[in-house]
């Protein structure tokens, strides 16, 4: 893999530990708590986080003995999350562009999560999110079930006042001031993809998932909850056919 392949890792390097200080990451706990009874999960089953980051899902699963492979584009997040890292949580980075070709991955995990815009939705400029899904499909074995998040665009065009989307493509871009864990500040720009629930069956259709819910939800709030306009992401919750 090249050592720079997608903006998100200057962004990554930027923050490093200081990541997890921000607010969306306090509710891990939570989360994960929905996820294990929504998707079945049991000691002994194996997950697939896409997208890990520093590996705060895949720490708290581990931590409940759910073996749990966490991959991220950044080799920063990667290097954080590997150290310290509770048994059973592994790391390793990769784009998730590239989980199609991985073989040796595939149809090795009873579930995958793919939560906080994780590589789905961190759109580069030919979108590729069709090919991370494929990919996560692959390494789902017959009958996993998936987990993933990704923004709305109806929250974006509703309530994000000098929102800078492109409604021809969906996707969102913000600049926004980001802070080291010395607390050294650096504009950046972000890039996200945005989606409809109808959008979001019709790629899981399209990559051999069968959608079983799509949930309004906010970070640290996962629940069962009807789609709505007034959330900014959604949580889709599929099987693989």
């Amino acid at each position: 893999m090249p050592d720079r392949d997608h903006w998100f890792e200057d962004v990554a390097d930027h923050l490093g530990a200081a990541y997890l200080r921000y607010s969306f990451t306090k509710g891990t706990r939570q989360e994960i708590d929905f996820l294990v009874d929504e998707l079945g999960l049991e000691p002994g089953m194996r997950v697939l986080d896409v997208g890990c980051g520093p590996g705060r899902h895949a720490y708290e699963l581990a931590e409940r003995g759910i073996a749990t492979h966490g991959v991220d584009v950044s080799r920063r997040f990667v290097d954080l999350a590997t150290d310290g890292a509770p048994t059973g949580a592994t790391f390793e980075r990769m784009d998730a562009r590239h989980l199609v070709d991985r073989d040796d991955l595939a149809g090795r995990f009873d579930a995958v999560i793919c939560l906080c815009q994780g590589a789905f939705g961190l759109m580069t400029a030919d979108g590729h999110d069709r090919t991370v899904l494929a990919g996560i499909s692959q390494a789902l074995s017959p009958g996993g079930r998936l987990a993933l998040s990704a923004f709305s665009s109806y929250f974006v065009v509703k309530h994000w006042e000098g929102a800078d989307f492109d409604a021809d493509t969906g996707v969102n871009h913000e600049r926004t001031e980001i802070r080291d864990e010395a607390g050294v500040a650096a504009e950046t720009s972000l890039w996200t993809g945005c989606y409809t629930p109808r959008e979001l069956r019709l790629l899981c259709d399209l990559t051999g998932l069968e959608v079983d819910a799509i949930h309004s939800v906010e970070p640290g709030a996962y629940r069962r909850a009807e789609p709505t306009t007034d959330t900014a992401e959604f949580l889709v919750i599929a099987t693989r056919r």
